[in-house]
């Protein structure tokens, strides 16, 4: 996926540990707008790609915001976007979405549990001015540590839910409550931890559809590689040997292929192409579980296949 550059033209801590940075056209023209829920690649100083969420407003364009967690244990990204300063510079993709507002909902739950409220603050701005029906409650383990809480607090008082520092099974009482009392309609929207975001849809789905549930997850599921097989891949009516130690991927583009390719972690959904034949052995944290089981797309950076033979085509 092409990058383009971008400078840093403001650094806010928004928490001890998180940390807010505007990236705006060297050139000072306008970025550009877009859809809420959106994110974008980001290439560090250490020339490492992660991907965060848009922050900002997504009808502004005079710089993008993204929000970045100091972790412990980074492999690198989020360390080094937090020594950067004003004036420096990153490469950055085009914003792109998997959790984009669904517009036949009649009503928004939106939840988020520590940095996964990067994505819910913009949504719910976005909602907010526009008079779209939405709740937002925000889960974090202090009110210290809850990023943008003052902004949510004076834009939207009367849709903002927070539970701070509350136990799991506090947790589990407030999502079992927000579920019951779900408007007819209503789709639901999620963000945060792993941990948390399984029990928050393993809730969701005693009452919402899968297509009713909508998340947006940053971390690579952990694969096990030792069981892979070699298999056969045909594409535009070529084919090509895809070894137990490659990646599809890897082997297309190796030939030709061109297909754009950015986390190569199953975690940003750039690589997805359709399927035509064959049952892919989905391995990705992209698509949703209805889209699993209908096997017409997969993540061709990480997922392999459960037959000899898989016939693929652009997404």
């Amino acid at each position: 996926m092409a990058m383009k550059e971008v400078t840093v033209t403001d650094i806010v801590y928004e928490t001890p540990s998180i940390v807010s940075i505007y990236l705006a056209l060297p050139d000072g023209t306008p970025i550009g707008h877009y859809v809420p829920g959106a994110h974008i690649d980001v290439e560090g100083p250490t020339a490492i790609t992660r991907q965060y969420s848009l922050c900002g407003r997504p009808d502004g364009d005079d710089a993008y915001v993204v929000a970045v967690k100091r972790e412990e244990a980074s492999r690198g990204g989020s360390e080094a976007l937090h020594t950067l300063k004003v004036g420096d510079t990153l490469k950055i993709s085009e914003p792109r979405n998997l959790i984009g507002i669904e517009e036949e909902a009649s009503h928004h739950i939106l939840i988020a549990g520590g940095i996964g409220i990067t994505p819910m603050h913009s949504m719910a701005r976005y909602m907010d001015v526009r008079g779209i029906s939405f709740e937002l409650h925000y889960f974090a383990s202090s009110e210290e540590e809850a990023a943008f809480l003052p902004i949510l607090r004076e834009k939207c008082p009367e849709k903002l839910h927070t539970h701070l520092g509350i136990s799991r099974e506090e947790q589990t009482a407030v999502l079992q409550e927000v579920v019951k009392n779900a408007p007819e309609g209503s789709h639901a929207y999620l963000c945060g931890p792993e941990g948390f975001m399984e029990k928050v849809t393993t809730i969701l789905s005693t009452r919402f559809t899968d297509e009713e549930i909508h998340f947006e997850n940053f971390h690579a599921a952990e694969i096990d590689e030792s069981g892979n097989t070699a298999f056969v891949v045909e594409l535009e009516g070529e084919e090509y040997d895809i070894p137990a130690d490659r990646s599809i991927v890897e082997v297309l583009n190796e030939n030709g292929a061109e297909i754009d390719t950015s986390c190569e972690e199953g975690i940003c959904g750039t690589c997805i192409m359709s399927v035509l034949q064959g049952t892919p052995e989905h391995r990705d944290n992209v698509l949703t579980k209805g889209e699993r089981e209908a096997n017409e797309t997969m993540a061709v950076c990480v997922s392999r296949t459960r037959d000899p033979k898989l016939v693929l085509d652009y997404f």
